[in-house]
């Protein structure tokens, strides 16, 4: 697997969170030929104001510090792959069958290495990257909620991933089931 993937990962961490500035807005929800009052409705990109956040900033930047040796281990792999397979194309028509053969399983045994250490620097990163998200998340999510209180919302969506439920919070009131 590519290291620039782990590198982009890693030196990008919580940036691809971030779509979006946190804002709070309102809007009308009944017309107001009815006489209705007017329902306020936040909306907030939580995964970036998590991102932005000091806690949020100074997590992700310790996440970052602690997979640098890792990102550096496997750019070292990477490089080492990478020059086996140079060494190989620039001799390969002055070895033997049998020294090709070796060579290009100890390139592949290489490669395979470097793809799973890979994969696993990855899936660590991005559990310990959710851990963090969580933890700081819960916080906001309390945070949010008294605002939200204390300003007469009704409701606030989440607008920083289109694939997840956008409310984060709804008054009791708002409950129709």
């Amino acid at each position: 697997m590519n290291v620039a993937k782990f590198r982009n990962l890693v030196l990008g961490l919580g940036l691809s969170m971030a779509f979006g500035a946190p804002v709070f807005a309102q809007g009308a929800a009944a017309p107001a030929a009815t006489g209705a009052a007017s329902t306020k409705i936040g909306v907030v990109n939580i995964q970036q104001a998590i991102a932005e956040s000091n806690e949020g900033k100074k997590e992700l930047d310790a996440l970052q510090q602690k997979f640098s040796p890792k990102q550096a281990e496997l750019k070292g792999l990477s490089d080492e792959v990478e020059s086996l397979k140079k060494q190989y194309q620039a001799q390969s028509d002055k070895l033997s069958d049998e020294e090709k053969s070796s060579r290009a399983k100890a390139i592949e045994t290489k490669q395979k290495s470097l793809q799973r250490n890979y994969e696993d620097a990855q899936a660590e990163f991005q559990q310990a990257e959710q851990d963090v998200i969580n933890r700081i998340g819960a916080k906001m999510l309390a945070v949010l909620e008294k605002y939200a209180n204390a300003n007469g919302y009704a409701v606030v969506l989440d607008v920083s991933n289109p694939q997840t439920s956008p409310v984060l919070w709804a008054t009791q009131g708002n409950v129709i089931t």
